[in-house]
C-alpha cells in the first residue's frame, strides 16, 4: 500500500523542499526526497499495514553554482585506484584565500543571495566512477550543501549528496548511467516548515 502527498506550489524564491515522514508526530523526520520547485505530489510506496504516518514538507532556498560537464572513461576503476589514498572522497573543508561572504536569506528576499554563490566550481576525474569536487565558499550561515546532478538526456538537476556547513572539497563515486553528466554546487538554508498531516494504512488486502 502507498501513500500519495499533494500540496500547492505558491512560495516565490524556493529553490526546493524536503518531502518528509515519521512514525510519531514528534519525529524523528526522515527525509524521503528533495523535491525539485514545480513538483507538486509525492508518492510513499511499499507502507506497513495499520500504522500511522506523519508527512511534512520544508522549503529551501540557495543559489546554485555554475555548472560543469564531466565525462568519464568507460569501465571500472582498477585494483590499484580503489586500494590508494581514498582521502579525496571525504567531506572536508579545504583551507585558500580567504573570500567574502554573505549571508543565505529564506523567503521572498532570495533573490538577494545572489553573493552567496559557491564560487570556483572545479570537478576532477578520479577514475572511472570518482570524482572529486571542490570550490569556494561564499554564504554565511548555510544549514549545508547540495551537490546535483543531470545526467546526459535528462531535463533537471537532482542533489546527489547532502554536505554541511563549511565544506567545500567532496569525492563522489557516481552510478553507471552517469558517464557522461553536468554537475553543480549549491548552497542552501531551510525556510518554514509546512503543517503537519496524519495518516493511518489500512489493513493488508492480502491478509
Amino acid at each position: 500500500m502507498d501513500v500519495t502527498l499533494r500540496w500547492k506550489d505558491d512560495e516565490p524564491g524556493v529553490a526546493g523542499r524536503t518531502v518528509e515522514f515519521a512514525t510519531e508526530r514528534s519525529g524523528p523526520y526522515t527525509v524521503l526526497e528533495f523535491a525539485p520547485p514545480d513538483r507538486t505530489t509525492y508518492r510513499h510506496p511499499d507502507l506497513m499495514p495499520e500504522t500511522p504516518f506523519y508527512y511534512r514538507l520544508r522549503s529551501y532556498f540557495g543559489p546554485a553554482s555554475a555548472s560543469v560537464e564531466v565525462a568519464l572513461p568507460p569501465g571500472e576503476p582498477s585494483e590499484r585506484e580503489l586500494s590508494g589514498n581514498q582521502e579525496w572522497m571525504t567531506p572536508r573543508t579545504v583551507k585558500g584565500p580567504k573570500a567574502r561572504t554573505a549571508p543565505l536569506s529564506p523567503g521572498p528576499a532570495a533573490d538577494a543571495n545572489t553573493a552567496a554563490t559557491p564560487a570556483d566550481f572545479e570537478a576532477s576525474v578520479r577514475h572511472a566512477t570518482g570524482i572529486e569536487f571542490t570550490w569556494t565558499d561564499r554564504a554565511a550561515g548555510e544549514d549545508g550543501y547540495l551537490l546535483e546532478v543531470r545526467q546526459a538526456g535528462s531535463e533537471g538537476y537532482r542533489p546527489v549528496a547532502l554536505l554541511d556547513p563549511d565544506i567545500n572539497a567532496f569525492g563522489l563515486i557516481t552510478l553507471p548511467e552517469e558517464k557522461r553528466a553536468s554537475y553543480r554546487v549549491r548552497a542552501f538554508v531551510y525556510g518554514e516548515q509546512s503543517n503537519v498531516v496524519r495518516l493511518r494504512t489500512g489493513s493488508d488486502p492480502r491478509a
